[in-house]
């Protein structure tokens, strides 16, 4: 007979539930205890979670129960475990990952499709995890957040009572308990984006370090995938010398590359307080060697430093907001001027595709008419601007590559028309990867004209946003061999190796939006 143990939750008792089916499938006798450990009680109190998770509140009685041999074995949700087992116990094994992804669920009242994670301005938002604080504040500033207490249907009711307007909780726990969320607006937080804690998603097995017979047990259920993606995210838990308390983010994704090796993906989020700006990184690799601790000595070395970004600042603007608040000397010049070109008639078409923030203003201030129109786009920027004109985009290019977003976009319009509104000077590179160029309908919508700026020599960092102005930049100033730069796409790119900038000297980023950038401009330092 084996003994699971496991704290009484809904969400608990299923966990314990899915160890027990599993175990049974194996052809063993299996029995369930329930124990109460402190954090249960503490949720009676006024006791912020980020006070209690990764500290042992929701294992301490679990691990008394195993070291006294009162239960064989304790399910956990990895997440909320210290990241060394006491001394005599062991994590056996690992489940496979549910989704590791964060939700924000909110009452439909105060849904606003314009806004960052379709939340309403103000909005009072509940959770008592400092990691989803620090990161919710980063992308909206505006909202009030305040503690949420409670197991996951009782956060639930507090929500439809009215007590938050969105609560944030983990998507992998309101998947595994089916809940009806029908009353609500569910929004998908991307972890690749929004970064989950640590292991977010996949349970642990807990058993004593001398059950050698367990041990067989729990190795042929472990998936053993998860448990190298989940070591990475924990050890570097473990290296920052934080529980559950430290709002820290850990993603580690695994795909095949080219050559058919495993590319590790990782993605981190790190700040030190829950109202502090967190620190962005993103690494991939195929040596994951000594990685963790590379990730969190770059933590450690990033340091304000001067930098010029060539795009004019905004009130709404992220990137600013996020490097001011980590100490940069931040200087925003736009090295290009724009000129409205006239829409004299719009083409009939099936689709319109944007390639930028600035085709969408340009387009709809002259207030066409596009009807039922599908809309493509590529990046997040350009599709939040088309949000914020409150539409929606049937299509959204994520690549930094133009050319596969072209071909991925060909591939869902078919033989229907397209209407790209472009810059007068366009490369076209999304355009001709349609194998019909017929169905292609190219309307400049503006020019661009080059407005030369002198920046000081002593700027540690140029972002350039576009071709036209890195262009613009190297009327004026040259780029000196201290200086890193950020080149926004393939395009910006070429554009400086064609005017023999060292490629040493250049990052692009992963994604064509301000968190791109960021998490470009940290990786360079």
């Amino acid at each position: 007979m084996i003994i699971i143990g496991t704290r009484g939750s809904a969400l608990a008792l299923w966990q314990a539930n899915y160890t027990k089916d599993v175990l049974e499938k194996k052809g063993h006798e299996v029995e369930i205890k329930i124990i109460e450990t402190k954090g249960d009680t503490s949720q009676q109190w006024n006791t912020s979670f980020d006070k209690l998770e990764g500290k042992g509140f929701f294992t301490k009685e679990l691990e008394e129960a195993l070291l006294n041999k009162t239960i064989d074995v304790a399910v956990h949700s990895h997440k909320d475990l210290p990241t060394e087992s006491p001394d005599g116990l062991m994590i056996a094994g690992v489940s496979s990952r549910e989704n590791p992804a964060d939700w924000l669920i909110m009452r439909e009242e105060c849904e606003d499709d314009t806004q960052k994670f379709s939340l309403k301005k103000g909005a009072k938002v509940g959770t008592s995890s400092a990691r989803r604080k620090s990161q919710f504040l980063a992308f909206r500033p505006d909202v009030e957040i305040t503690d949420l207490r409670g197991n996951v249907p009782t956060r639930i009711q507090k929500l439809k009572d009215g007590q938050y307007d969105a609560i944030l909780l983990a998507a992998a726990g309101l998947e595994r308990l089916e809940l009806d969320l029908s009353d609500f607006h569910v929004e998908q937080l991307e972890p690749e984006e929004f970064i989950p804690a640590p292991a977010q998603g996949v349970l642990a097995w807990q058993i004593r370090e001398d059950d050698y017979k367990l041990s067989d047990v729990f190795d042929s259920i472990c998936d053993y995938d998860v448990m190298i993606n989940i070591n990475i995210e924990r050890r570097i838990l473990n290296l920052l010398d934080g529980g559950c308390q430290l709002p820290l983010g850990a993603y580690c994704y695994v795909e095949l590359n080219d050559q058919d090796r495993k590319l590790f993906k990782v993605w981190v989020s790190c700040s030190s307080a829950w109202d502090k700006q967190p620190k962005q990184l993103y690494y991939e690799t195929t040596n994951t060697e000594d990685l963790p601790e590379k990730i969190v000595e770059h933590l450690h070395r990033i340091s304000a430093k001067n930098i010029f970004i060539s795009r004019d600042a905004h009130e709404n603007n992220n990137l600013n907001r996020w490097l001011t608040n980590l100490g940069f000397t931040v200087e925003c010049k736009s090295l290009i001027d724009l000129k409205k070109l006239t829409i004299k008639e719009l083409p009939k078409s099936d689709w319109l595709f944007f390639s930028s923030k600035h085709a969408v203003e340009f387009f709809f201030m002259q207030k066409p008419d596009i009807g039922t129109t599908k809309i493509g786009c590529i990046g997040k920027s350009t599709s939040q601007a088309i949000r914020e004109l409150g539409l929606r985009s049937d299509f959204i290019g994520q690549s930094t590559d133009t050319k596969l977003v072209g071909k991925q976009f060909a591939a869902r319009v078919g033989l229907g028309k397209v209407v790209f509104p472009i810059p007068r000077d366009s490369m076209r590179t999304i355009q001709w990867q349609f194998a019909k160029q017929q169905n292609v309908i190219d309307l400049p919508i503006y020019a661009t004209l080059k407005v030369p700026y002198e920046v000081a020599e002593t700027t540690d960092l140029l972002v350039f946003t576009s071709p036209s102005n890195a262009e613009s930049y190297l009327e004026k100033n040259k780029i000196h061999p201290h200086q890193k730069i950020i080149a926004m796409g393939e395009a910006t790119q070429k554009s400086l190796l064609k005017a023999k900038v060292k490629e040493t000297q250049i990052t692009t980023p992963t994604s064509f939006d301000d968190m791109g950038l960021f998490r470009a401009i940290l990786a360079t330092l």
